[in-house]
Parts: C-alpha cells; structure tokens; sequence
C-alpha cells in the first residue's frame, strides 16, 4: 500500500467536517518505469521485419568486414579531396614566392648602399626576441556619426536602372539642373503607384515573402512519399526511407524548370530517374528503364551513373532482389562503358568483391561475371595496378577477397598473362603477406578452373613449389593447401609437375604439427592417386604410418584431413589391400572415429560413412559390418544412423555374399533394434532395413516371423510416426516376401492393411495405400483378401481426399487394379470412378495429373472406350482452361490405348459444335493422339485433312497454333511412309502464317514447317524458302531467312544441290537443251537457277 498513491476531493459541509467522496488511483513506481522501458525499446514487427530482408541482417561477423573497407574507400576519397586542396594551396603559395624573388632579382641595387642584410631563418622551437607587431584597431564611429544612407526604395527604377544623381549625370547631357517641388505641392495619395517596370530582380531593397519556408523544405527532404509528384515517377512501387541519401535531390529539384539546369545537372537527375525505377519499379518499367540507361550509359558517363549505383551497393539496407538488380545494371554498363571504366574500377571491385565468398551460389557466380567483364574492359595492367596494394594488407579480409578476385582476373584474361605478376608476388622479400597471398591466388586458381589448369600446372607449382620451406608457418601451410588444391584439380594426371616437390613434403610432414600437419597431409593424399603403382604403395604405405598416429587427435581439421586421405588412398585401384591391413589401423580406425561425438558433428560424420565405405573395398565388406553391428545397438539414435546409412551402402555396392549367418543374424537383431527405437523423422533407417533385405533375399527366411510380428505391431501404434513407418517397411518388405514364398503371409498383410483404410491421419493412410499396392502387385489379384471388387469399392470414397499422397497412391492402385483385375470389375463401378477422376484432372500437382491420365487410359481398355469418351467429350466444353487441357491428354490416352479409330469419329463429330473452347480441345487431343501414337498416325493422315485445313483457315490464331502442332507431330511420326502429298498440302495452308507476329504461334508454324521439311524433303521446302530471302521488305527477309537458317544449321549437307546458281546475276539465262553433266563436282539444279 505504500506505493498506492491516493488522491481525494474534499467537500466541506455545514458542520465544519470535510467528506471524502472519491479517490485517485495510479499505478505503482516500480510498474511505471517497466512501462516507460519497454516502450523505449519496443520495436515496430513491419519495420523489424523489413530490417530482417536487408542483406546485412544475415551475415556474420566475417562477412560484416566488407563495410569495413568500404568505410576505408570513403575516407580515402574524402582525404584525396583534402590532399588536393591542401596541394593546390601549397603550390600556390611556392608560385608566390617565385614572383617575389623574380621582383627583388630585377631591382638594382646602388653601389654606394649597403644592400639590406638578409634576416635569419628561425626554427620553430625559438621564440622571437622583439615583440610582435600590434595592429591599432580603428576607431568605431557611432551611428550618429555615420552619413544617412540614401532610401533606394524612394529613387526610380527604369530598366533596372536607378535615377541618382550619379546616373543622371551620366545619362544627360550638361546644362540640366534640378528644379526643386513648388511650395503648394500636394502629392495625390490615391492614386495607384505604377507597377508595370517594376523587377523583382533589381528591387531586393524591400522584404519579399518566400515561396516555402526552410521547414517545408526540410520536410519535403525528409518525406518519402513525396518522390511519386516527381515528373516520371509515377510508377514506381515503393520508396524507402534509406533510398532519401541517394535519390533526396529528386525532391529538392521537382519544381525547380527544366531549362535553368545545366547539361550536367539534366544528365544527373535522368540517371538518378532511371536508376531508381530500375530498382523499385515494376518489371515492365525497369526493362524499359534498363535498356534506356544501357543504351546512354556513354551518354551518361561513368560520373553519374556510379556515384549514384556506388552508395546504393554500400547500403547495409541493401536486400537480396535490389542488389541483384544493381549488380544486373553494373554489368551492363560495364559492355558499353568499356576503357571508361578505368577510374571506378577499384571502387567497383570494394564494392562486387564481397559477393565473391557470399553463401548464395547465384550471387557468386553474379560477382565473378562482373569482375570478368571488369578485367576485360579495363585490360590486366589496370587490375594489377589497382589490386597490388590490397595484396600485403593487414586485413585477412581484404587479402582472401583479392584473392579470389585475382583468380576470376585468370580465368577471364588466362593463366599465362597472370603467371609473370604471380611469380613476383610469391617470390616477395618484402612482407609475407604477398607471399601468403599469391599462394591464396594459385590455390583459387585450382578451385575455380578445375581441370582447365593442366596446361599451365609446372607454371602455378613452380611459383609456389619453395613455398613449402618458407620461413613463415601460415605461409607454409597456405602453400600445402595449394598444392593439393592442384593436385585434385588435375587427377588423374600431372604427376610430372609434382615430382620435385615431394622432398620438400615430405620434410615438411616430419617437421610440422597440428594444422599444418594436416596440410602436408593432405597435399600428399592428393597427389598419391596421381603415382604409379610402385610410387603409391610406398607412399600410402609411409603415408599412413603418420595417419595412424594422427587418429587421435582432438583437431576437427586433423579428422576431416584424415578421412579424406583414407577415402582417396582405399579408391585407388592400384594399391595393395594388404596396406591398410597392417597393424592396428583398422582397430585404431574405428576405435576413434566410430563414437558418439563423431556421430554428433554432421560433416565428420558424412565423411567418415564415405571412408568406411571406401575401406570396405580393401580389407573386405564382412570386416566393416562387423564393427557396425555394435553402434547399430547404441542409445545415441544419430549414432545408429550413422551405422545403419553405412551397413545399407557396403550391402549395395558389394552384396550380401560374402555375409556369413551369423553375421546376418546379428545384422538383422541390429537392424530391428534400430528400427522399433527411432524416434526422428528420417528415411535413414527405413531405407537401409530395406536395402538390406532385398539384399539379402531367401536369407532372410528363418527371421521372417519376428520381423513382420515387429512390424504389425508397430502397424497398431497409437503415434502416427511409427505406423507410417511400420507401413513403408511392408512395402519395401513385400517384395522378399514373394521372394520366400510366404504368400499367406501377403494374404495376411492385405487383410491387415484393408482393415487400416480408416486410418485418420492422411499421411498415414498414403503409407498403408502405397503398402496395400505392393501387396497386390507382389501377390496377384486372384489370391487378394479381402476380393479386389471389395478393395476397389472401399478406394472410391478415398479419392475424395484432398491430401496430395493418398490422391496419388490411390489413382496409382487403381491404374493396377483396372490393369491386372479389369474382369473382376463391374462396368458400373469403372463408370463412378470415371467420374472421381475427373476431378483428379484439375489437381495442382502434375505427378496427379499425369497418373490420373494414365488411369483413365487404362480404365478404357478395361470397359471400352466408348463410356469414358463421352464423360471426357462433355469435359471440352467447361470454362476452366486446365480441367480441357488435360481432358485433352486423357483423350490422346485413350486412342492410344484402344486404338485411334475408336476414338478420332467422336472426336471429329465434337469439332462440329460451334465453340472455340471445344474446337481447341479437339485439335488438341489430335495432336497428343498424334503424338502417342507415331507411325500409326499414317493411316488418319487423310482422314483429318478437311479437319486441319478448316482449322489453318480459321481466323483465331489459337485454332491455326494448335493445327500447327497436330501437323508438326503427325508428320514427324509418318516421314518416309509416302504421304508426301498431304503434307505438301498442309505445307501450303501452313506457309502464309509464317508472317505471324505473334510469340507463340510463330514458334509452333516454324516447327511445323521443320516438321514437314522432314517428311517432303529440303528442297521442296528450299523452294518456298528462296523466294523470299532477297524481298525488298525487311520483315519478310526476316521471316523466310529464319526457315533458311534453321534448314542451313540442321542439315546443311542435303542443301547442296538445292542452292541455285547465283553467279550469273546481271544476265538473263537462255534456255538450253538438257545435257549429260560428267563434272563429278557440279551439283547444280538447272530447274532452280533463278534471274534476280
């Protein structure tokens, strides 16, 4: 109650006494102040989520240092303004000095003087004997006694001119006085003044009212929203407050006239405007704007367009899609800009050479395409020049993104241009930093070239082959590193250049320890695969004398090391097994790596699967699953995992043979055990208990029973997870059970699983549906319990579920049932799940679509395709595009299914029905019947003629784009069975639509007429083709030369004897008698010379 603060008011009354009526309730002190704090550091969730999109809100402490150099960049151009300033102030004070010295030089100096002693120089730290000169102020006068300054606002103004006696004396000739005003003079004060020379240029002498006040400028300076009255930028979709320190002049010069600003200024502001719809226009907008400022970036000049794109990239409110975006207009800019590039190359380069070591794929390969075209526009003296003294810097930073820079610099402009500078920089006696980072380059080198690098290998080893006995230790390892960074990059091949290196690495391995260590080792891993058989025996041999003692170590770098060079020795096929079967290596191998702790780091645990797989091979799988069938019983679940991904790998790659029983029965005790404890939602274990037992196969037979009791009582779990689980094991199980002929078992199963169908969870149930489908197509529909008209009865309400899974694994275990079990099948039942499958078509899953086309394909073969027609014939004429698109590809189907001639009368008879929706879905179905059907398709070439030539006639472009594509598939699937005649037919309703401007249909007419120069011939079609390549109109040379071109790049050879003779232009070809040609050389075709 202390903090209780209560307040009352008083009210007197007759007897003196005062009345409390109410009271004042506050908070207490201690609430108030938690208030007031959470109110300070309360964050608005928009404005925390818009600051989560930036890019900076990701990166880590590492990546955050680019804003270090780019800090660095600003300040250095600020003191090179100050330097400048500072140097023109000096020179202009030397030049002073000059000029005095020149005067006294010229003065001449009597003889009978004296000439002035010379004063002596004082230093700094002496101070002056005589007192120093005091300047008198001088004496302020009173405003008193100052002189009246003259009224300006009382003297005329004509022309800008004012009337003072001055002026007038100059203006008018001598002889004119002034005449002073008569005594009785009286000013009229109503009249108006005459205001009509008056300038407000030239009368500033009076208070004029501002347009805007300094706070209405400072608000509109400040105020986002106002850049949309900016003339031209009306659409654009967002502006951010951050975007004001960039694009802010846009507002300040909004009303200011066009016309006053000078041609620099206008360039200015119109690059400012097209870069900022660029980067938050629409898309429309910013391509127009893109290739407005790519087409005028000289216009521009590099000034204006990077001291605006150079601060937006250095934002720290940067996102991912503007970055991209300005990244896209830097590159360019850069192709039309070119030697102009020069001046911002290294502020381009602070700027892009950070998205070098991006996490992001994209945006690395978007850095390296922009510093590429960057070296090739400035040329490789310019980059040098500009990245030389990046190279020694204190920054690792800085030194690792040179680094990379430098090798995208190789890549672009090649190696051998670069190895000159590079041998210098490795071979520095001035810092080891260059030395560090000209290994860091080769290393890059190797990363980014790959393979490409085998013809300049001996050049890039030799820069950093004495490297390795450098006095630094980063230097050292830094060099080893490169070396195996070389040495992957090259395999097989380039031992050659590594040979005189070895000496050298191998002192290094016996000199060093801990991470440097692990880089010789690694160097040596590397080149072992590299070495003849003698060579690499040895040296694996002495090689993992040293690993052996390295399995131990504590050091994440010294196991990844370790592993690797186990996986890379245990995959050479030359080496000896016997190797790695000398002394304790595999014991040691597994006693380290193969715990807990291993298991819980993901990346030394990846590697150390690849490892024990790939030591499998040399000492034998039954040696590896032995050592795995204890982890596979351990607590840890990671663990098991790890055992059981590795088990499931040696049992693909080398089978179950060489397995005896016991270790099989171990294998599968294991195996159980690690199934009924998993508790992570992950296939490892699933799909390795799988693999084994299919593996294994009759093997498995005696362990059956506790198997399959296992899993049908995990099948009745209450946790969903473990039933989908124990489902997906039967169905990858069902298979070993044919296998072992225990159908009653499968029997048992399908009963099991038909019980199941009422399962709630949908994940669930795709399990047990999927499971009961490996049930049946293992077990036959015949010996099916319940009958598999009973199954297909309970499947039909299913397929009303909308959950993705159990749609596709019902319409698939339909399709097997209309298959396999058509006859035990009513033809009612069939028509009602027609119907379902409708709906199946307008699914947004195309794996869904796709299954349920084949279902109904399958369907009509079981009932006749006459029933399933007509439901997909009504299907044509629904609004919804996607339902007749697919209504299309279940009818081509069903003619593939049941024969086309069953299907093409309906379909031809629906094309009567006046409706551009149904009309389309024909032609559509005809040109996927078309396509499934190939060649048989020869045999309805002229049955549907009339059809398409109705169609090419039409005015809808759909209809000709659509009749396109049946011609374009049937002639495909009939060239060369005789039907040159319908196709030249077709060729000729096709061939006036090859003007068509529309995207679309000119594709399918081009394709079509490609089509059909397969069927008829080249030069049928070089024929129509000819007569258009030389017209007087652009667009159609255009047209026609794109058919030749396309006939030239496929199939050049068969045009030879279709080109006409163009070298007798300028003169008429008479005619002459056909005569015997026995030039073996000439293939011309006097039937197709031509006069132009």
């Amino acid at each position: 109650m202390s903090n209780r603060v209560i307040q009352y008011e008083d009210r007197k009354v007759d007897g003196g006494h005062t009345t409390k009526l109410t009271g004042g309730y506050s908070i207490p002190q201690q609430f108030r102040q938690e208030l007031s704090d959470e109110a300070e550091t309360y964050e608005d969730p928009l404005t925390r989520k818009a600051n989560q999109k930036a890019i900076s809100a990701r990166e880590n402490s590492y990546q955050q240092r680019k804003y270090d150099s780019m800090h660095r960049l600003e300040d250095e151009s600020q003191s090179e303004g100050y330097r400048k300033t500072m140097e023109q102030r000096f020179k202009g004070k030397k030049d002073q000095e000059q000029e005095d010295n020149t005067q006294n030089d010229n003065q001449v100096q009597k003889r009978d003087r004296t000439p002035p002693r010379r004063e002596r120089k004082r230093r700094w730290d002496v101070g002056a004997s005589e007192e120093p000169e005091v300047s008198e102020e001088p004496k302020r006068k009173s405003r008193w006694e100052e002189e009246p300054a003259v009224q300006t606002s009382q003297i005329p103004v004509v022309d800008g001119i004012p009337l003072t006696e001055e002026n007038l004396n100059i203006l008018l000739p001598s002889g004119f006085r002034k005449i002073p005003a008569p005594l009785d003079y009286k000013p009229d004060d109503s009249i108006p003044p005459d205001l009509t020379s008056f300038n407000s240029l030239t009368n500033v002498d009076q208070y004029v009212i501002p347009e805007e006040s300094t706070l209405v400028q400072e608000f509109k300076y400040h105020n986002p929203q106002l850049i949309h009255d900016v003339p031209g930028l009306k659409e654009i979709q967002f502006f951010k407050e951050a975007d004001m320190k960039v694009f802010g002049k846009l507002i300040t010069t909004k009303d200011v006239n066009v016309e006053t600003l000078s041609n620099d200024q206008k360039k200015e502001i119109q690059c400012m405007k097209l870069i900022l719809m660029i980067k938050n226009g629409s898309p429309q907008v910013r391509k127009v704007s893109l290739r407005q400022l790519q087409e005028n970036a000289r216009y521009f000049g590099a000034d204006h367009i990077f001291n605006v794109i150079l601060p937006l990239l250095m934002s720290k409110s940067l996102e991912d899609q503007e970055r991209h975006l300005l990244v896209k207009v830097v590159g360019r800019v850069l192709f039309r800009l070119e030697e102009l590039i020069r001046p911002y190359a290294h502020k381009i380069l602070v700027v892009i050479m950070p998205l070098l070591i991006d996490e992001d794929m994209v945006t690395r390969l978007e850095g390296r395409e922009i510093i590429s075209n960057l070296s090739k526009a400035a040329g490789l003296a310019h980059m040098i020049s500009v990245l030389r003294p990046d190279i020694d810097h204190s920054d690792d930073y800085v030194r690792n993104t040179v680094a990379r820079t430098f090798a995208v610099v190789a890549s672009s402009l090649g190696i051998q241009s670069l190895l000159p500078f590079l041998r210098a920089v490795c071979g520095s006696k001035k810092s080891w930093l260059a030395r560090h980072t000209g290994v860091k380059i080769v290393q890059q080198i190797a990363i980014l070239m790959g393979s490409s690098i085998l013809p300049y290998l001996n050049g890039l080893v030799g820069c950093i082959g004495r490297l390795i006995s450098d006095e630094n230790l980063n230097v050292r390892t830094m060099a080893a590193m490169a070396i195996s960074n070389l040495a992957e990059s090259s395999a097989p091949y380039g031992f050659d250049a590594f040979e005189k290196i070895l000496d050298p690495l191998w002192q290094g391995l016996r000199r060093h320890r801990g991470r440097g260590l692990a880089a010789f080792l690694r160097a040596l891993g590397y080149i072992i695969p590299l070495m003849d058989e003698e060579y690499s025996n040895y040296y694996t041999r002495e090689v993992f004398r040293v690993l052996t003692r390295e399995f131990s170590s504590p050091e994440d770098e010294m196991k990844r090391t370790v592993l690797r060079i186990i996986n890379q020795c245990c995959s050479i096929e030359v080496v000896d097994g016997r190797v790695f079967k000398e002394g304790k290596l595999v014991q040691e191998f597994f006693q380290n790596f193969w715990n807990r702790r291993t298991a819980l780091d993901s990346r030394i645990s990846r590697m150390c699967v690849d490892a024990s797989v790939s030591l499998s091979n040399k000492i034998g799988p039954n040696a590896v699953i032995g050592q795995m069938l204890v982890p596979m019983k351990d607590e840890s679940e990671t663990f098991r995992r790890m055992a059981v991904e590795t088990s499931s790998r040696i049992v693909q790659q080398h089978g179950s043979f060489d397995l005896d029983d016991r270790t099989v029965e171990r294998l599968l005790d294991a195996l159980l055990f690690s199934f009924q404890h998993q508790t992570l939602d992950d296939s490892v274990v699933l799909n390795g208990f799988g693999n084994i037992l299919v593996s294994l196969g009759v093997r498995i037979k005696p362990h059956l029973m506790s198997i399959m009791s296992a899993v049908l009582y995990r099948l009745k779990n209450k946790t969903p997870e473990v039933r989908q689980q124990a489902a997906d094991l039967i169905a990858r199980t069902s298979v070993v059970l044919k296998i072992c002929d225990q159908e009653d078992m499968l029997v048992r199963l399908s009963s099991i699983l038909y019980e199941s169908l009422g399962e709630v969870y949908p994940d669930v149930l795709g399990s047990i549906l999927n499971a009961m489908r490996s049930v049946i197509q293992n077990l036959g529909v015949e010996l099916v319990n319940p009958p598999i008209a009973q199954i297909l009865a309970t499947l039909t309400p299913i397929l009303r579920n909308r959950h993705e899974k159990v749609q596709e694994t019902t319409i698939n275990l339909i399709g097997d049932i209309a298959d396999k079990g058509k006859e035990y099948i009513n033809h009612r039942e069939w028509m009602r799940i027609s119907f379902e499958l409708l709906e199946m078509l307008k699914a947004r899953k195309k794996q869904i679509r796709k299954s349920a086309n084949t279902t109904f394909g399958l369907i009509a073969r079981a009932i006749g395709p006459a029933d399933v027609l007509v439901t997909l014939l009504n299907n044509l004429r629904v609004q919804e595009r996607q339902l007749r698109v697919c209504t299309a590809v279940a009818i081509g189907i069903v003619a593939d299914t049941c024969s086309p001639y069953t299907v093409l009368p309906a379909l031809m008879n629906e094309y009567r029905f006046f409706d551009r929706n149904v009309q389309n879905g024909v032609l559509k179905s005809l040109s996927f019947m078309f396509e499934y059907i190939g060649d048989m398709g020869g045999d309805y070439v002229y049955a549907v003629l009339t059809l398409l030539q109705d169609a090419f006639t039409d005015r809808d472009l759909v209809h000709r784009q659509t009749a396109s594509t049946v011609v374009k598939h049937m002639a495909l699937g009939c060239a060369g069975l005789g039907y040159e005649d319908a196709f030249l037919h077709y060729l000729n309703l096709i061939w006036p639509n090859v003007m068509e401007s529309s995207p679309h249909v000119i594709v399918r007419i081009l394709e079509s007429v490609e089509a059909i120069r397969v069927a008829v011939g080249y030069g049928i079609v070089m024929n129509y083709a000819i007569s258009g390549l030389y017209h007087p109109a652009s667009k159609v040379r255009h047209a026609y030369w794109q058919i030749h071109n396309s006939m030239y790049l496929n199939n050049s050879d068969a045009l030879v004897p279709y080109h006409p003779r163009l070298e007798a232009i300028g003169e008429e070809l008479k005619p002459t008698p056909p005569q015997v040609c026995f030039d073996t050389t000439d293939y011309s075709v006097q039937e197709l010379d031509m006069w132009i």
